[in-house]
């Protein structure tokens, strides 16, 4: 897994103003996720169709307690409360940047009675056990140190009968040699990604049920290439330097080539705690 080193480094990331610029104008400012592009190209549109689709699989949730883990700016919870009539969520992130943008967004939003930004790692969440109704997760947890331990401290704080639901960017099931994945592990500094076979084994284990799993790998590859391509064509609006866009468009590359290969996937589960 990923050391603890590798964490800070993608804390200090995250909090760049590099990275901070970059995602709050190419990749819409209130994201941090892959979107689902079957309906539109534009990024924003797309990652709220990832939050809706999300949704729509849990029903209900104007009584729920919402978890959001590694929940950047926030702007998933904003859609659960503002879209979905989700009860109340928490925000649960360890970028301090990212959660000072988050308040801020949520606050002009009109929404911080609903919900709450937490500074905090999530394979050691700073809450009691069984009290959460829905733990939901975006595209973080490939950066845990330890991704058991992650799902270790989700199946403690759900309530029984409580919902775990979230994506996150994988390399597929038996991929035996792993070398063309390096530059993705390098740049994100990781040993390896998570599949839909650990998670599916890792929350059996642990006393969940499968709900639903939707394999949607192919929206990995057309978020990082419209990523990409809108980063290309807007470059005149960062500050940052071109040798900074000019690595963040050979990064993106990178994760295109490993869909295209059929070597990355992505996609929707939801598990229920027995």
């Amino acid at each position: 897994m990923a050391s603890e080193a590798g964490v800070e480094v993608a804390r200090d990331y995250y909090d760049s103003s590099d990275a901070i610029e970059f995602y709050s104008t190419i990749w819409g400012g209130e994201d941090i996720h892959v979107g689902i592009y079957d309906d539109t190209r534009d990024i924003r549109e797309a990652s709220a169709a990832t939050v809706d689709t999300m949704a729509g699989l849990l029903g209900d949730l104007s009584r729920a307690y919402v978890l959001d883990i590694g929940s950047g700016y926030g702007g998933g919870a904003r859609r659960l409360v503002s879209k979905h009539g989700a009860g109340r969520v928490t925000c649960l992130n360890i970028a301090e940047e990212e959660n000072a943008r988050n308040r801020k967004l949520t606050e002009e939003a009109g929404l911080s009675d609903r919900i709450e930004v937490v500074d905090g790692s999530f394979d050691a969440l700073p809450f009691g056990s069984g009290g959460v109704d829905v733990v939901w997760s975006q595209d973080a947890i490939l950066h845990a140190p330890d991704r058991e331990a992650v799902l270790d401290e989700v199946a403690r704080v759900l309530k029984p009968g409580g919902r775990f639901i979230f994506t996150d960017p994988m390399q597929a099931d038996g991929l035996s040699d792993t070398s063309a994945l390096q530059p993705i592990y390098d740049r994100i500094h990781l040993q390896n990604l998570a599949s839909f076979g650990f998670y599916r084994e890792g929350l059996k284990a642990r006393g969940f049920e499968e709900v639903e799993v939707q394999d949607r790998s192919r929206q990995l590859r057309n978020h990082y290439a419209r990523v990409a391509e809108e980063l290309d064509a807007r470059r005149d609006e960062l500050s940052a330097s071109d040798e900074f866009i000019d690595r963040m468009i050979a990064g993106l590359g990178h994760w295109v080539r490993g869909a295209d290969e059929g070597r990355l996937t992505w996609g929707i589960m939801l598990f229920r705690k027995r």
